[in-house]
């Protein structure tokens, strides 16, 4: 009796993005249609503060933005352009927490198979930005301090051009960017957390703590109550929200990293006694509904107005600034080092770690969203602040490089992606033919 030999099963090699996670592609189209709004206003507030900081009524804005309000004995005595880069932009790191919190729980990084190609690709778009600025700058202590400017990439600016032009693009495309963008956050913050803290109060630091921890056991223990009760979290978890931010700021680390603190305490999921069904939103999912429209319709275009207000000087204090090895360094990095830091180390993890790519996707799509990570808008500003001091020369040219180098990454970005929206769209129109039966349209192989 001849035996018979079981067939050898192929390992399956893991997938970015897994499909898994193509059931999340409706909240992904729902994220790119609000981002599109905060972009937009983004914009706009930016190009105000431009135009109004090189106009006759110049004198006008920066007495505005230097306005300081607030209690001096509590050391929260701020300019109005301090209040939005330390204050305002912590609603927006409380929602970047919130988004990371939710990856980490149920999204694509809760898997080490789907979160190796978003971390190591970030990280590639961190370190390479770095290394380009460093090569241009050289050797100048005053300079290198700027290292992390073109580091960070803007999540409402790159996703809303996205939204824009890329409405036949594959979802995947879309999961990759936004998966990016967020662990670039989650580094971002990391920096400015670890190397742009001189020094650090112990006291409030500590009560800072004490008080993230007392929110975290309220926003843990009454989940339902804050999800079913939206006055509930305005009136007892904001103010004590405020008081975390405000031990955080006084104890020397920037106090933008209160919201993230704060928004990883807030629960992704349901516990199960609470008898909610899996496809209820949970409080992290509600707090994000509830405050992105605060975040992208307030606190960052207010941020990008003070921020952005760059007095150039005329032609002749542009073409300066554009001379500045601090404006070459901060533009090729972000322009060039970024789609290079990105695909390059994505290409070399997919190839040592046995990883393929969604077959949906091609190389070129991913130069495209390597591009738009380039643009290095607002926490790029506030990492410029943090490196240069007002009074320095470098603190308006590093903001008159972001600026370029932002609309530079948009547009080429653009231009490749709307010539890859076309692409995808004559493959929706066109008849799918899949003559091979592996379960790939054949016309996607062809692309």
């Amino acid at each position: 009796m001849t035996s018979r030999r079981p067939a050898r099963r192929t390992p399956q090699r893991a997938t970015f993005p897994a499909r898994g996670t193509y059931t999340e592609a409706r909240r992904i189209a729902s994220l790119l249609r609000k981002e599109t709004v905060g972009g937009g206003l983004l914009v706009l507030m930016a190009v105000i503060g431009i135009v109004w900081a090189n106009s006759p009524w110049a004198d006008g804005y920066f007495a505005l933005r230097d306005l300081e309000i607030g209690y001096e004995p509590w050391h929260l005595q701020l300019s109005l352009g301090a209040w939005a880069a330390d204050g305002l932009l912590a609603i927006f790191f409380f929602l970047v927490g919130l988004e990371l919190k939710r990856e980490f729980v149920a999204g694509d990084l809760r898997r080490f198979s789907t979160a190796i190609v978003p971390v190591a690709a970030a990280a590639g778009g961190v370190a390479v930005p770095a290394l380009f600025y460093l090569a241009v700058v050289g050797q100048d202590p005053a300079l290198m301090r700027g290292w992390a400017i073109p580091t960070a990439t803007d999540i409402a600016f790159a996703v809303a051009v996205l939204a824009l032009i890329g409405s036949h693009l594959p979802s995947s495309l879309r999961i990759f960017l936004l998966t990016l963008a967020v662990v670039d956050d989650l580094i971002a913050i990391t920096i400015i957390a670890v190397f742009y803290t001189d020094t650090i109060e112990i006291v409030p630091i500590l009560l800072g703590l004490l008080t993230v921890a007392v929110y975290a056991v309220l926003a843990q223990r009454y989940r339902q109550f804050f999800r079913l009760k939206p006055a509930a979290a305005w009136l007892i978890l904001l103010p004590l929200g405020g008081v975390a931010w405000a031990f955080v700021h006084a104890s020397g680390i920037h106090a933008t990293i209160a919201g993230v603190l704060l928004g990883f305490t807030i629960p992704v999921l349901h516990r199960r006694r609470d008898g909610v069904a899996d496809t209820e939103p949970g409080l992290a999912e509600v707090f994000e509904h509830r405050f992105r429209p605060l975040s992208a319709g307030f606190a960052v275009p207010a941020f990008a107005f003070f921020s952005a207000g760059v007095a150039l000087g005329g032609l002749e204090g542009f073409l300066s600034a554009l001379t500045d090895p601090v404006t070459i360094g901060i533009v090729l990095a972000l322009v060039v080092g970024k789609p290079v830091g990105i695909v390059a180390v994505t290409w070399l993890t997919t190839r040592i770690r046995g990883i393929r790519l969604d077959p949906a996707l091609r190389w070129i799509d991913l130069v495209g969203v390597g591009l738009l990570a380039g643009i290095g808008f607002t926490v790029s500003l506030l990492v410029t602040e943090l490196s240069f001091t007002a009074a320095d020369p470098h603190h308006d040219h590093a903001k008159v490089a972001i600026l370029l180098a932002s609309v530079l990454a948009a547009a080429i970005a653009s231009i490749l992606l709307t010539s890859r929206n076309r692409r995808y769209r004559r493959i929706a129109q066109a008849e799918v033919v899949d003559e091979d039966g592996d379960g790939i349209p054949d016309v996607y192989q062809r692309s």
